[in-house]
C-alpha cells in the first residue's frame, strides 16, 4: 500500500491550523489547480467530527469525485479523513498537528497517507509510480498554501485578502 508522509512547518499555533485544515473554503482555495470544490455533504464552513463532503476536481485532466469523512476528531491535535466512496480502493488521511519545539508560536502539521488504487497489481503499480508522486506533490502544494495563508502572506484567490490573521 503506497504511504506518503510529509512535515511542514506554520508559522501559527496548533488550533489555527486544525482549523484552516477543516475549513472548506480554505480546502478550496489550497486546491486551485485542480479546481476542487465541494459538491455535497458539508460544502462550506468548517467540518467537524462524523462530518462528509464530496469534492468534485480535475486530475490527469479527467474530472474525479470522492466523498470523504471525519472519522476521527481530536482537536487542535489532529484529525482523520477517510473515503467513503470515490477512485481509491482506500484513501486514509491522518493529520496531526503539534507545537514545533523550537518555536513556541509554530506548528509542526504532519500528514500520512495510506492510500490503494482500484484494479489489482496494475491498480498498484500505477498507485506507486504515477499516483504517489502525483498526490505528494499536490498535498505538498496544500501545505504551502496553508503555511503562507496562516503565517499572514497574502494569498489572492476566490476571497483573497489575508487568511490567517481572521484564525
Amino acid at each position: 500500500m503506497p504511504r506518503i508522509e510529509l512535515t511542514t512547518d506554520v508559522q501559527a499555533a496548533p488550533e489555527a491550523v486544525f482549523d484552516a485544515c477543516l475549513d472548506v473554503g480554505v480546502h478550496t482555495e489550497s486546491m486551485g489547480t485542480s479546481a476542487e470544490r465541494a459538491v455535497g455533504g458539508v460544502t462550506a464552513g468548517q467540518l467537524k467530527a462524523g462530518d462528509a463532503v464530496t469534492w468534485e476536481a480535475r486530475h490527469f485532466g479527467l474530472p474525479w469525485r470522492m466523498t470523504v469523512r471525519i472519522t476521527d476528531y481530536r482537536r487542535p491535535h489532529g484529525f482523520t479523513d477517510e473515503q467513503i466512496s470515490g477512485p481509491f480502493g482506500r484513501w486514509h488521511h491522518e493529520h496531526t498537528f503539534t507545537p514545533n519545539p523550537a518555536n513556541s508560536s509554530a506548528t509542526v502539521m504532519r500528514d500520512v497517507i495510506d492510500f490503494t488504487a482500484p484494479m489489482g497489481p496494475v491498480g498498484g503499480l500505477v498507485a506507486s509510480l504515477i499516483l504517489r508522486p502525483y498526490l505528494q506533490r499536490l498535498i505538498a502544494r496544500r501545505n504551502a498554501y496553508l503555511a503562507a495563508a496562516l503565517g499572514g502572506t497574502f494569498l489572492p484567490g476566490p476571497r483573497g485578502g489575508r487568511h490567517g490573521d481572521a484564525r
